[in-house]
């Protein structure tokens, strides 16, 4: 066979991996944007407005717990196994959300669904990472972030189609074919090198302080303020499981022969900037586009379908920046100034949407939406790259968990601290508003569905619309201020030479203490 040849069947088989990665990706980044433009009717009609915010933060907070299990996992016994367990996972989840009779199993159906979810992405980003070199990778990254361009628009439009059309279940029926699907593609096409080792030290401590102190963070932000007061003796002692958890959690790690997230990964500048960084793209991305649909819908008055529709400037922009930014990267080598740039967009994209009004014309929101899109694709997966380049293979998977792990922390706590203080605000505005339509509306305010909304008269009509506006506006302009410090952070970042091979020398991982002296074989 010629050389040519061997080259085409290589590119050719490397393209069939990534078709079953990109499809594995999808379901997740599907299923994290599907319930966006459905929620106001689903929780409406469970009667659980004041829970809507756990329907988006359960499942961003169990995704970011298992994150760097799965990638420590992935490096210690391999990849392919766990990403069939969990595409498995994440289809149970699936069947007990669409069988959820109340909002207590749908939030618990999330949950588990975020449990394989996790799972889903960090493995696919890890796996890339297995087979193609650092200078190659940026296309096929930036690829990866047009996937979840295109389910932060397909999501939503799909929502909004089952939500109008067959039910709003269907959302999670859906993924039952494109779960056997992946799992049909991962089995026939993905082929890795098997890594053996005799007695993997699984981190069964680590895993259990991580879990906890993730918990704990996530909580105070989700109660603080809202469900009790900052000062209360809840919160503190949630404050005080976390700092304790996690002062433990470093301990233990130090300690650990293998650790879910290794203190020596800290040791790199690069990789605490572009982590750092990437924690507050993440509160700012799922902070504002979590609840960009429900304004919509609720504001201008857009049906599930059309709320999806609007989010298609933002998509475009997304996938527009992030694979263009992936060729040039293949091709130039240079990255420092994309994610400096992209915060840069996103925090002008938030400053403007802190501006929105109920009269502003929806196409200057598209605009506005269409700039963070621009911004988010420059960003988030050449921060990605940035840590895969910054360490050689053999610990690719814990690396890449673990930066995702932090920027999953600023995606829960975004959703978390917007959401509560959203629905609190919208709850308190309303009571202000209405004093007397409490009695008026079928189930109260907690029932409230754009539906409802749009059937009622003027009199009510303008002060609920008013009081969505008004309670999430003012949110976006406070989380400006996070995409300035991220850019300050990463223009610290050295821009190192990406390489052209794949490493896999373990004497740089034992020098640093990252993996023991005795390497697994591959």
């Amino acid at each position: 066979m010629t050389s040519t040849a061997t080259a085409q069947r290589k590119e050719s088989g490397l393209l069939l991996l990534f078709v079953g990665l990109m499809l594995s990706m999808l379901l997740a980044a599907l299923n994290q944007m599907i319930l966006s433009t459905a929620l106001p009717t689903i929780v409406g009609e469970l009667s659980g407005v004041d829970q809507m915010l756990w329907v988006i933060t359960a499942y961003i907070l169990a995704a970011t717990i298992v994150m760097p299990i799965y990638g420590k996992l992935g490096d210690l016994i391999g990849r392919k196994n766990l990403l069939l367990l969990a595409i498995v996972i994440f289809m149970a989840g699936s069947v007990v959300g669409g069988l959820a009779p109340n909002m207590e199993w749908l939030i618990a159906g999330r949950a588990f669904q975020g449990l394989g979810g996790g799972g889903l992405m960090i493995l696919s980003q890890a796996i890339i990472a297995d087979v193609v070199p650092a200078r190659e990778r940026g296309k096929y990254m930036g690829a990866m972030g047009g996937v979840f361009a295109f389910a932060s628009v397909a999501g939503p439009l799909l929502g909004g189609w089952f939500t109008e059309g067959p039910g709003w279940r269907w959302m999670f029926w859906i993924n039952m074919p494109l779960g056997v699907l992946a799992i049909v593609v991962v089995l026939f096409f993905l082929h890795l090198p098997a890594r053996e080792r005799s007695h993997p030290h699984i981190d069964v401590t680590g895993m259990v302080l991580l879990a906890i102190a993730t918990t704990s963070i996530v909580l105070v932000g989700t109660w603080g303020g809202t469900e009790y007061e900052w000062l209360s003796i809840q919160i503190l002692g949630l404050f005080v499981v976390a700092v304790g958890s996690a002062v433990l959690f470093v301990l233990a790690e130090r300690r650990a022969k293998e650790p879910i997230l290794p203190m020596s990964l800290f040791r790199e500048r690069s990789f605490v900037l572009t982590t750092a960084g990437g924690l507050m793209i993440g509160v700012t991305m799922f902070g504002a586009i979590g609840y960009l649909p429900t304004y919509l819908q609720m504001v201008t008055g857009a049906s599930a379908t059309n709320a999806g529709l609007l989010m298609i400037p933002m998509m475009g922009a997304l996938i527009l920046t992030s694979t263009g930014s992936g060729v040039l990267v293949s091709k130039t080598g240079r990255y420092k100034w994309m994610p400096i740039t992209g915060s840069l967009a996103v925090t002008v994209a938030l400053l403007l949407l802190s501006t929105i009004t109920p009269t502003t014309p929806v196409w200057i929101i598209c605009v506005y939406i269409a700039i963070m899109g621009a911004g988010l694709g420059l960003s988030m997966q050449i921060l990605v790259l940035i840590v895969q380049n910054t360490f050689p293979n053999r610990v690719v998977g814990t690396a890449t968990a673990s930066n995702n792990y932090f920027r999953q922390i600023g995606a829960t706590l975004g959703s978390a601290i917007v959401g509560s203080l959203f629905t609190a605000r919208v709850s308190e505005l309303l009571l202000e508003r209405l004093p007397a339509a409490g009695s008026a509306l079928d189930g109260g305010a907690n029932s409230l569905t754009p539906a409802v909304v749009n059937s009622l008269p003027d009199a009510l009509q303008s002060p609920i619309i008013q009081s969505y506006n008004d309670a999430l506006t003012p949110l976006f302009l406070y989380m400006a201020p996070l995409g300035v410090i991220a850019a300050i952070l990463l223009s610290f970042v050295q821009e190192k030479e990406l390489s052209t091979v794949i490493e896999r020398d373990t004497k740089v991982e034992r020098d640093a203490g990252i993996v023991p002296a005795e390497p697994a074989a591959r």
